[in-house]
């Protein structure tokens, strides 16, 4: 076996290569991609009614791409979407963007990085967010959360503010989710991709943080294990892979949101 004698480093990067190199990625624009999360997430039980927003940015300078406000996540489609400026007023058509779309301006504004952000209300986080605890990472599959979700343990109120936003942007910090006391999560990420991926992860971590509660004491990772976890889940290739994955599952009961 030529492999038998390669570090794990040299397989991971060998591994990381190939996927780069076979799987070719799925030739979706910007809008297609946010309403393919859109049912993607509902799919995965973040429907909450009309609560919730998914942006990413548009190639308008302070402008970003979101649902109409009055649609659930299963009546997006690429043609519905709505841009919108700073103060939500849209650029390309009729409709309303959500109000609480307020504090994604303040994200984007201060973190230049991001290019979607996802705030949902799904069952299991929302539930964890009632015990007012922070999101504890202790299994493998959930590792990319791992140091990488911060936690507001104050509710600010309904978040239609300024001042909301200037609090939940500030308690994001460097990290890619936050978990909302008393509210739900968000998460944000350089591609609606990597985005998507981590709000399906969420909320399984915050079952799984759950089921685990409810049986014992949670026992912690190991800090470079699950650091070197993290990264090895986290690649642009990989959330795009992944997010192909949850696409083509969607589409086969969701064919007219592109």
């Amino acid at each position: 076996m030529e492999t038998a004698s390669m570090s794990k480093q040299a397989l991971m990067h060998s591994a990381e290569q190939s996927m780069s190199s076979l799987i070719p990625d799925m030739d979706l624009g910007s809008r297609e991609k946010l309403a393919l999360t859109c049912r993607i997430l509902f799919d995965q039980g973040h429907d909450a009614g009309l609560s919730g927003q998914i942006t990413c940015r548009s190639e308008q300078p302070g402008a970003f791409i979101t649902q109409r406000f009055g649609l659930g996540f299963n009546e997006i489609t690429a043609a519905n979407l709505l841009e919108v400026n700073e103060d939500l007023v849209p650029v390309d058509g009729e409709g309303m963007a959500n109000p609480a779309n307020r504090f994604h301006t303040w994200i984007y504004r201060e973190h230049p990085e991001v290019n979607c952000i996802i705030h949902t209300h799904p069952t299991h986080v929302c539930a964890l967010s009632m015990l007012r605890v922070p999101l504890m990472v202790s299994q493998m599959d959930i590792c990319a959360l791992y140091d990488d979700c911060a936690f507001l343990a104050d509710w600010p109120g309904v978040p239609v503010g300024n001042e909301e936003g200037v609090i939940i942007s500030e308690a994001l910090g460097q990290k890619r989710a936050i978990l909302l006391a008393h509210h739900g999560q968000l998460v944000v990420g350089k591609s609606i991709e990597e985005a998507c991926n981590l709000a399906i992860l969420i909320e399984r971590a915050a079952r799984l943080q759950l089921l685990a509660m409810s049986a014992g004491q949670i026992q912690p990772l190991p800090n470079a294990l699950a650091a070197e976890a993290h990264d090895w889940v986290t690649t642009e290739k990989r959330s795009r892979v992944n997010f192909a994955y949850y696409a083509r599952n969607a589409l086969k009961t969701h064919r007219d949101c592109l």
